[in-house]
């Protein structure tokens, strides 16, 4: 019979790991990755898993990684601490690893709720989204190196799309998702510095305006209400303002230091 393995990266997670990490004991392994924890993570970690891994990962490619490397299942199912995996998603993934399939990795849809309020519609860009690649034979998915939900590659033939949704709580309220949006667009920035690439601020806009477009009609925002026409902005708004910020780092490093006027020197 397979053997299914569930790993769970976290940071500074105390208020939701232990809801996290309750319903994820249907996999036959619990890996648990902490990154720079300093809050009860660990001492709830090991009330539930099999296995901890403890380190400093600014990269959210190699904490993955090193996550996909403790297990050892050959199937793992991959969740974050403010995801939640219901009665029914665990039955359906428990029936898809015992099944003889030859797919090596399925796409998960995600139920996303900010505070009590679930928000079906409008997810998009690098700000959300509806559904998410997390059951995978081992070895079949890796990360890139960007900081900010970064790319994957996947090998093997896909299995398609799960029914049943991972719960997921985005946020607690609008100033939560303001603050997300600062530490996203931190984060892009210095992806787009150090890959020395970045794009013109009418591009970035260019780029804003589509993602807006996209999240808030073509993906149906407009029927959240105010929450649908926020996160359409916040998709957009993060595209432009990653570029922003990343060409004020660039200034910042380019400002050779002022050398002193001649008053100043003769003083």
């Amino acid at each position: 019979m397979p053997r299914l393995s569930a790993m769970v990266c976290a940071h500074n997670e105390e208020g939701r790991l232990a809801a996290c990490l309750e319903r994820l004991r249907f996999a036959d392994e619990l890996v648990v990755v902490l990154d720079r924890c300093t809050d009860r993570s660990l001492e709830i970690a090991r009330r539930y898993a099999d296995r901890i891994v403890i380190g400093a990962f600014p990269l959210e490619g190699p904490r993955r990684t090193a996550g996909v490397e403790a297990c050892t299942g050959d199937w793992i199912i991959e969740i974050d601490a403010d995801e939640q995996v219901g009665v029914a998603l665990a039955e359906e993934i428990r029936d898809v690893v015992n099944s003889a399939i030859e797919a090596a990795h399925f796409l998960i849809p995600v139920d996303n709720y900010v505070g009590g309020r679930l928000i079906r519609h409008g997810w998009g860009g690098s700000f959300g989204t509806s559904a998410v690649t997390r059951l995978y034979r081992r070895g079949v998915k890796s990360w890139k190196s960007e900081r900010v939900h970064p790319g994957v590659k996947l090998a093997g033939p896909a299995g398609g799309r799960l029914v049943n949704p991972l719960v997921h709580h985005v946020d607690e309220d609008f100033s939560d998702m303001l603050r997300r949006l600062d530490r996203y667009t931190e984060l892009r920035a210095r992806d787009l510095v150090d890959k020395g690439r970045i794009p013109s601020l009418p591009s970035a806009a260019f780029r804003g305006v589509r993602r807006f477009w996209k999240c808030y009609v073509r993906r149906k925002g407009y029927k959240e209400g105010l929450w649908g026409v926020t996160i359409a902005l916040m998709a957009g708004l993060f595209a432009f303002l990653s570029v922003v910020r990343a060409r004020m780092m660039e200034d910042q490093h380019a400002e050779p230091c002022a050398a002193p006027s001649d008053r100043q020197a003769a003083e």
